[in-house]
């Protein structure tokens, strides 16, 4: 089941070379995961007031194979490669027309209220899984 996301390169993505700046892939594949769960169903702000619950990101391995420009319209797409009780591992890519110029692994992981991993919400593993 992958998760397709679309967003729009602005000027303030850009660098003096006028291709997108490195760290800014990092964004477009938070937003899209951010809309990906949001679209499963699950209200961060919710989890947060009510369990102490936060997802973060613990690692992510990245690969820039080619340069975004101003204007491109890029789609992030996000898929499931692990799900484990403690934590979530990804696949996301960045595409124009079809073409990848990203992709990272992105290691997601649950922290309790005190700031400390904590197992993921089981309600959440299970709409991960996959047939």
């Amino acid at each position: 089941m992958t998760h397709r996301f679309q967003c729009r390169v602005y000027y303030e993505d850009t660098d003096l070379a006028g291709i997108v700046y490195y760290a800014n892939y990092l964004k477009f594949i938070e937003r899209a995961r951010s809309e990906w769960v949001r679209e499963l169903g699950v209200d961060q702000v919710r989890l947060k007031a009510e369990h102490g619950l936060v997802f973060a990101v613990r690692r992510v391995e990245a690969d820039y194979l080619a340069p975004a420009r101003f204007d491109d319209l890029l789609t992030v797409e996000t898929d499931v490669a692990q799900v484990t009780p403690a934590r979530l591992i990804l696949d996301q890519r960045v595409l124009r027309a079809g073409a990848v110029l990203f992709t990272a692994g992105v290691t997601v992981v649950a922290l309790g209220a005190a700031g400390r991993p904590v197992r993921l919400p089981a309600e959440f593993r299970q709409s991960l899984q996959t047939d």
